[in-house]
């Protein structure tokens, strides 16, 4: 897997990515340092709609900036964003009311709604091959499970040195120096395309995203790995803590177990994928994290939790690992970025709607119930994946042009089959609004 950071360009890509990684997370930690510091008890109600603000940014504002992402030059626009967060951590340690944290998360997270789709867009462009582009998936997926156990320890260990507002410090250094990384490489410059009005362009990415069968698989697979996740990532320590009666420190190794499991699973996908196709490894990762739901209320004690979240951890990676892949595979080069933001944005709209539903139903109707009702969620989402996610998902698909003259160029493309009739790698363009039913 190691060898495609042979690719000067990907490697810095890539190292400019795990920076920023650990920067954001030192400021996870220090942010909820931060909340109780300002607002005592009522620290998780602060850092709660923080985190609502965090993905309504990701929702609202990945579309819009994918409208200008097309037509900006790459490099300019992720150092640009980067310098930007770096700006606005830097405010963050002179924060003196709560509302503050709220505008500044906003902004945060709005420069990071536009950084992220264009990163993950630049990528398949840097590494065309199909089995380095999988490889470098992998690596992205180890790269956040990574963060997340690095990041809290690294965090734990600043703090018997320096105080928490020295942790954003950690922040504004990774931002800078991922922008350091990406100027070092030459990137892709945006393909020339067509003029379109600004809805146009913000509504591209979600338009070529619901018409593609595939991608609307993957929308219902976002949802079960939204469900499961947000039952991991809420209410771990509600299940250790406060069902078990352990310490802070079980929670952090049953968090760890869980990214264990999802980084097993990130090692392992490269090799699969050459003889599993994604979506029969996607939808077999969901029916994995849909049986760890199902088996929590049975749950005995800690040591059965570990291996629980180890398990729906090999599930959580396995779902979405493959995701990046099905994007390439269902657009130009020039629509990229409008679909990566498209489900960056789908994907945390998802999670939107977990996040909360497994806090409000952990605290109303019990442990084993959000177990419950989250598994009947999951195995929904995958009946959705199974029935809209063709089995027989081909690149290559027969279609009709009636529309076209014998003269138009478009029929030099793929194979003739007569009668206005022919077939190609099929993507939804201007040339293909719609995905065919039959030839």
């Amino acid at each position: 897997m190691l060898e495609i950071l042979a690719n000067r360009s990907y490697r810095h890509l890539f190292g400019a990515q795990v920076i920023a990684l650990i920067g954001t997370g030192l400021a996870t930690v220090a942010l909820g340092l931060l909340a109780f510091d300002l607002a005592g008890a009522d620290a998780g109600t602060v850092l709660g709609n923080a985190f609502a603000i965090k993905m309504l940014a990701y929702v609202g504002v990945a579309p819009v900036a994918a409208a200008f992402a097309e037509r900006l030059p790459r490099r300019a626009m992720l150092v640009s964003l980067d310098v930007v967060r770096a700006g606005i951590a830097v405010l963050l340690p002179f924060v003196t009311e709560v509302w503050q944290i709220y505008v500044l998360i906003f902004l945060l997270q709005s420069a990071s709604a536009g950084f992220t789709p264009t990163f993950q867009a630049t990528i398949p462009e840097v590494l065309p091959d199909e089995k380095d582009y999988t490889r470098a998936l992998s690596l992205s997926r180890l790269a956040y499970d990574l963060e997340s156990l690095v990041s809290p320890m690294l965090a734990a260990l600043l703090l018997t040195l320096v105080s928490f507002h020295t942790l954003f410090a950690g922040t504004v250094i990774g931002f800078l120096a991922s922008a350091a990384l990406v100027v070092s490489v030459l990137l892709p410059s945006p393909t020339p395309i067509t003029p379109r009005p600004i809805y146009e362009r913000t509504t591209r990415g979600m338009r070529i995203y619901l018409a593609t069968p595939r991608l609307r698989g993957l929308l219902a697979v976002n949802m079960a790995v939204a469900a499961a996740g947000a039952m991991v990532i809420v209410n771990t320590v509600v299940i250790v803590q406060g069902a078990f009666g352990l310490s802070q420190q079980s929670t952090a190794l049953a968090l760890a177990a869980f990214g264990g499991g999802s980084m097993l699973a990130a090692l392992t996908l490269p090799r699969l994928l050459e003889t599993v196709s994604d979506r029969a490894a996607m939808l077999t990762g969901v029916a994995l994290m849909i049986a760890g739901l199902v088996a929590g209320p049975a749950v005995p004690g800690f040591i059965m939790l570990l291996l629980l979240w180890f398990v729906i951890g090999i599930g959580y990676s396995t779902a979405q690992t493959p995701a990046g892949r099905l994007l390439r595979r269902s657009s130009h080069a020039e629509d990229r970025p409008a679909l990566f933001a498209a489900q960056f944005a789908l994907s945390h709209a998802c999670w939107l709607v977990t996040y909360p539903l497994a806090g409000w139903l952990g605290a109303t109707l019990g442990l084993n119930s959000t177990f419950v009702v989250l598994a009947v969620m999951g195995a929904i989402a995958l009946a959705a994946a199974f029935l809209i996610w063709p089995a027989t998902d081909q690149e290559t698909v027969p279609h009709r042009h009636p529309e076209l003259p014998d003269s138009d160029p478009h029929w030099k493309e793929g194979t003739p089959s007569g009668g206005h009739c022919h077939a190609h790698a099929f993507i939804i363009d201007d040339l293909h609004p719609q995905w065919p039913r039959e030839p």
